[in-house]
């Protein structure tokens, strides 16, 4: 007897194939075509319904959010049954046992690098590990999700130089060491290597974030662990959110080719305005593969909004010169930014070449003003900022700054993105073609009260079923399932297949998408973040068990802890 019967569905299957109508089974855990009348403890009616593998994920950071929200919403609401963390170089572990500081300082670079609330990071987990293994452990058994991870550099090189693991070098017997713990974590189910050499991540204290920008002798033993079974690497430079450097190429290239092990970076942004950087970025994959790698681009295949703000730490703080203005009092910051000559000097620093892609953010008449909190800002929220400042005969920075001071700085800030036309969408799907694109970056669990990624599993199912139609129904649930499956070596997930985990998402293809995002206060001490409700979500069921289900969690929790070479096999990059 079946634990469960799904009559009727229309199933997905995730390998491309066309759609079709059948009837699947799930017995203990596992997915099963039931024999004709063969029955089952319960059963439901899926006609007129899709179902799909569980979706997969393939950048996220609910590290730390697992251990107070171990449903990893709103993630798993948009059918995602299988998330990888550990990214950018950022881990919870390992710590070192003599210097509990050290967990201190990974919370508060966490908060400034990763976005995540301070005191939900203090109140919402206890850090009582000091190994990867024993961070592991202490997930298993209490998620609702399957969850992989990658172990951060930054962790490895905190553990192993303390304090000087920020603007020092590491000795040869340090290295040596890196090497040690990273195979440890990974003999313990760790994925691989994640790490950074992105300007943009900074520890609590402001100062780069370790490793920084250390020289390739650090990398290279830290990326040759051949025999490490099911493993990967994730790496971020500087390049990543514009266009690479010729040096961070070879890096790229580097890395991948001596670890013989697949690499993915985050996030290919793609914009006919700029049509030289996908071929720039898509040029260390073709390097990769004529010196034996594989190299990875993750694209996310919907325009993700992300609020600003005046008042606190956002992308605009990343803007060349920026951050020295907006990391002052809110007092003395309001009187720089009013001062026409400091507006000037921010705006001429914003559209040179050395602010890169954060240039779109200076676009100020293309804002939308959202949560205001004065009497003099009633009736702006939704309004565009070019449009108030025609009326007020004022430049729209000005306009914009003046807005923002009467809320001290607290505005909530729209950008409207400059990639939403049509010629950077037919982009968008002739760069989905290439065999090392794949969709993903949403980045869950990070940046809480800045951006929502987490849906766009369903907001892009919705578009090509209803919207913009650029892949078929097919092809979109094999590129959101099957293809970072298979990227990260999934064993039978990722596909509905005889005895393949049940991992499921069933849904209504007349109505699936997702929901606005709002803001609300449900973390760990109060803290905010954006969430967003999923629309026409019937059912996600992991490993077999119902954990969703009409976009409600059940309060099962059957995900697994997925460890590298028990559940993954070793992807060739050949």
């Amino acid at each position: 007897m079946l634990d469960h019967l799904i009559k009727g569905a229309t199933v997905v299957d995730g390998t491309g194939a066309p759609a079709r109508v059948a009837d699947v089974g799930i017995r203990d855990g596992r997915i099963v075509f039931p024999a004709p009348g063969e029955t089952a403890t319960t059963t439901e009616d899926a006609t007129g319904l899709v179902l799909a593998p569980g979706f997969v994920d393939p950048h996220t950071h609910y590290d730390a959010q697992l251990f107070w929200d171990p449903y990893a919403t709103p993630s798993m609401n948009h059918g995602v049954t299988t998330v990888a963390g550990g990214n950018c170089g950022f881990t919870l572990a390992p710590l070192h046992p003599d210097r509990p500081e050290d967990a201190d300082y990974t919370r508060r670079m966490m908060s400034k690098v990763e976005g995540m609330a301070l005191k939900a990071l203090e109140e919402g987990v206890d850090w009582s590990w000091s190994s990867f293994a024993e961070y592991l452990d202490a997930l298993d058994g209490r998620i609702a999700v399957n969850a992989g991870f990658m172990v951060g550099h930054c962790a490895l090189r905190r553990y192993v130089m303390g304090p000087d693991a920020v603007g020092g070098q590491p000795t040869d017997e340090q290295l040596a060491r890196m090497v040690a713990l990273l195979k440890e974590a990974m003999d313990a189910g760790a994925w691989g290597l994640s790490t950074t050499q992105s300007s943009t991540h900074s520890d609590g204290d402001g100062a780069p974030s370790p490793p920084g920008t250390p020289p390739r002798r650090a990398h290279r033993p830290l990326q040759g662990r051949r025999r490490a079974r099911g493993t990967q690497i994730e790496a971020i430079l500087a390049g990543c959110l514009d266009q690479f450097s010729d040096d961070e190429i070879e890096l790229f290239v580097e890395m991948t080719a001596a670890a013989g092990r697949p690499l993915n970076w985050n996030v290919l942004t793609i914009d006919a305005a700029v049509p030289e950087r996908v071929p720039r970025q898509l040029t260390a994959s073709e390097r990769a593969r004529k010196s034996g790698g594989r190299i990875v681009a993750l694209t996310m295949p919907i325009l993700t909004p992300m609020n600003m703000s005046l008042g606190t730490f956002c992308a605009l703080n990343l803007i060349p010169g920026w951050g020295e203005v907006l990391s002052l009092p809110v007092p003395e910051r309001i009187a720089k930014l009013r001062d026409p000559g400091v507006r000037a000097e921010m705006l001429r620093r914003a559209d040179s070449k050395e602010a890169g892609v954060f240039r779109r953010l200076a676009h100020f008449a293309r804002y939308v003003i959202g949560d205001t909190y004065s009497r003099e800002n009633e009736g702006l929220t939704g309004r565009v900022v070019g449009d108030i400042a025609a009326e007020r005969g004022q430049d729209p920075f000005q306009a914009l700054v003046e807005i923002c001071a009467n809320d001290d700085l607290r505005t909530v800030l729209w950008p409207m993105p400059s990639d939403n036309d049509p010629a950077s969408w037919a982009l968008r799907r002739e760069t989905w073609d290439h065999e090392d694109v794949l969709l993903g970056g949403s980045d869950a669990g990070a940046h809480l009260d800045r951006m929502c990624g987490a849906p766009y599993t369903t907001r892009f199912l919705g578009d090509c079923l209803r919207g913009r139609k650029l892949v078929p129904l097919e092809r979109a649930v094999k590129m959101l399932s099957d293809d970072p499956a298979r990227l990260f070596g999934l064993r039978e997930r990722g596909r509905i297949a005889e005895g393949f985990h049940a991992d499921l998402v069933l849904f209504d293809p007349e109505r699936i998408d997702a929901g606005p995002a709002t803001l609300v206060h449900d973390l760990p001490g109060d803290s905010p973040r954006l969430d967003s409700r999923a629309v026409g979500i019937v059912s996600v069921r992991v490993n077999g068990v119902e954990t969703v289900r009409d976009d409600e969690v059940t309060g099962a929790v059957p995900g697994k802890v997925l460890r590298s070479g028990r559940d993954t096999r070793t992807v060739s990059t050949r």
